[in-house]
């Protein structure tokens, strides 16, 4: 049995920075990784994904070169296989820049296998047997397999898989009208797929209001992708060559098919095969690993970071949770999860930049609320850009002028967001911000102006 100070099972975006804090505190570290150093952020979502969609997004402003008063000569072609190399190599780098810094790390041990807990504080790893008083779990999730009728007679394909994919599907069926699809969806659109999108749901992006999911799925349409909402009987079958994707059992088309399915309706943690019941740490019933505010299991000596512990879904909330509990242990800090703000982002083009709580959410707070809105059409950035498309929306407490939420849908919206998120931080009166000056041709400089439109709703 080996004996260390500290275990870190999963290298995802927590598991390595929080092993740099342990190892620089004088603590040995064993970081236990069985796939890819730097977790899906690194291997199969953020990175490789935007980077899809900023080929994705050349291929478009290419075809719009003559709005522009640019000349092409002929239309803008697809090489599909060397955008798919560009995103390998974004891959490439970031891990093993990971890789590299492990291996620098004095204290680290970094083990590459499957571990499973047979304890509290006790870990299997292939033959060997790791113990130590501190355990933190950052094991990551995985795409969810749905219970579809006919998943199994079919090939689909999943956000991890799609990143294999060295070909232009002839129609891509996305099932799922939430964030990852949505992603997918217009991406190969512009890669000159034929795309539908099916929804379970009345509308896409169910978490979000019906404003803003609205205003989405006209993006979308207006491009050529096909929306198909209420699908409340989807299937799939075979269908010679294609699939066939039952849609909706009462009106419009049945069917339609595909040359290629994405199945993106969730994902679900990596937990089931980690030993949990071993060491007694709780589960809720999708999996998710149950922790306090400062990210504790029902076990002493064991925490959970990251997308398996159910809260939070993001890179950005994966490694907040490494700040929460790294200040908490070895700063002497009391930082909880409760004090975090929501926000992320929609990363179609444009973008759809979130923080904090929706309309739907802050009314029902029963709260008296202020809401202003504004379309794109009135930022300058948007108009001299020719992307004019979307609005801005902002909800305030009308008694204590906190802003509540707010979101951003259209160009550069995803960075916008900070000023209304930073001012959110700070735990500061909306009346501040409208008095700020923000330089001009910005995104931003609309800010005061939306502020300045709060009204009683």
């Amino acid at each position: 049995m080996k004996s260390f100070d500290a275990i870190v099972i999963g290298a995802g975006q927590a598991g390595p920075s929080l092993a740099g804090r342990l190892t620089g505190a004088g603590m040995s570290v064993a970081l236990i990784e069985r796939k890819f150093v730097g977790g899906t952020c690194v291997n199969a979502g953020c990175m490789p994904t935007k980077t899809l969609i900023a080929s994705a997004r050349a291929a478009h402003v290419a075809g719009r070169a003559a709005d522009f008063g640019i000349v092409l000569e002929g239309a803008p072609g697809i090489d599909i296989a060397r955008v798919r190399a560009r995103a390998q190599t974004v891959i490439h780098n970031a891990r093993s820049g990971q890789e590299d810094w492990l291996g620098s790390m004095p204290g680290l041990t970094l083990i590459r296998s499957q571990a499973r807990l047979l304890g509290a504080d006790t870990v299997q790893v292939g033959d060997e047997t790791l113990t130590a008083p501190k355990i933190f779990l950052n094991v990551g999730g995985r795409p969810a397999k749905p219970d579809l009728d006919g998943i199994d007679s079919v090939p689909y394909l999943t956000s991890t898989s799609m990143l294999a994919l060295d070909t232009v599907p002839r129609h891509l069926v996305v099932v799922g009208g939430s964030y990852i699809g949505l992603e997918f969806a217009q991406m190969y659109r512009r890669f000159g797929a034929q795309v539908t999108v099916v929804e379970r749901g009345d509308h896409l992006l169910p978490r979000e209001d019906a404003d803003i999911s609205q205003a989405i799925a006209e993006i979308l349409t207006a491009e050529g992708i096909a929306i198909r909402t209420k699908a409340d009987c989807i299937g799939l079958r075979p269908e010679g060559n294609d699939v066939a994707v039952r849609v909706n059992c009462t009106s419009g088309e049945p069917e339609v098919w595909g040359s290629h399915v994405l199945v993106a309706t969730g994902r679900q943690p990596n937990t089931d095969d980690l030993g949990l019941d071993n060491a007694g740490v709780a589960v809720d019933g999708r999996g998710y690993i149950q922790v306090d505010d400062r990210l504790a299991t029902n076990v002493p000596g064991i925490w959970a970071l990251g997308d398996c512990n159910g809260r939070g879904a993001f890179t950005h909330t994966s490694y907040n949770d490494f700040e929460i509990v790294a200040a908490n242990l070895l700063d002497g800090d009391d930082r909880k999860l409760s004090d975090r703000i929501s926000a992320y982002a929609l990363y179609i083009d444009p973008p759809l930049g979130r923080v904090g709580m929706s309309e739907r959410e802050a009314r029902a707070t029963n709260r008296p609320i202020s809401i202003s809105t504004r379309p794109m059409s009135r930022v300058g950035r948007a108009i001299e850009r020719d992307e004019t498309k979307g609005f801005m929306k902002l909800i305030a407490d009308t008694e204590t002028q906190k802003i509540l939420g707010a979101a951003i849908l259209g160009i550069e919206g995803d960075e916008a967001i900070h000023g209304i998120l930073d001012i959110m931080n700070a735990d500061i009166a909306y009346p501040t911000l409208q008095w700020a000056v923000p330089i001009h041709p910005t995104v931003s400089e609309l800010i005061p102006t939306l502020v300045g439109g709060l009204k009683p709703a």
